[in-house]
């Protein structure tokens, strides 16, 4: 009787250990690298020093960016599905700066209008296994900032 209630009591710090577990060992966030910074996508909202949010009305936008289909015509290409690729080209350190993808739009924030279509502020060109193009282009709106006509429309 004494075995069961050990193993009762056992069972649920197990599996509270293997749930715990996979979060952290699950697999790592988009990310990319600017120079001397990185940026990548926040695990959790709180740890962003940005939050983007993405909108389905251009006239809402204050970010435009045009997925593209050729590397050449973008501004940032992201291709990740060649063999070699380096798992940690992406170190998360002090100075890396963290992006949160937001349900709802803030008049701070940049709102991202992501379409084929052409006036763009950014391009993007994506194929990945890793990431989406509505995470590439945060991740880019994170690492350069609004452009210049957003600042100007904020004041």
């Amino acid at each position: 009787m004494l075995r069961f209630k050990i193993l009762a009591s056992v069972v649920p710090l197990i599996l509270a250990g293997m749930f715990g577990r996979s979060e952290l060992a699950s697999a790592a966030r988009p990310c990319v690298t600017f120079g001397e910074t990185s940026v990548q996508i926040a695990a959790t909202p709180w740890q962003a020093q940005l939050h983007v949010s993405f909108t389905d009305d251009p006239a809402r936008a204050t970010v435009r960016v045009q997925i593209v289909d050729s590397a050449e015509a973008a501004d940032f290409a992201y291709v990740d599905d060649a063999d070699g690729i380096e798992a940690s080209v992406c170190n998360v350190t002090a100075a890396t700066r963290f992006v949160a993808i937001a349900e709802s739009a803030s008049t701070a924030d940049p709102v991202i209008y992501l379409s084929q279509d052409g006036n763009a502020d950014y391009r993007i060109y994506v194929r990945s296994n890793q990431f989406t193009p509505r995470e590439a282009a945060a991740l880019l709106v994170g690492a350069r900032g609004a452009p210049a006509h957003m600042a100007t429309a904020a004041l």
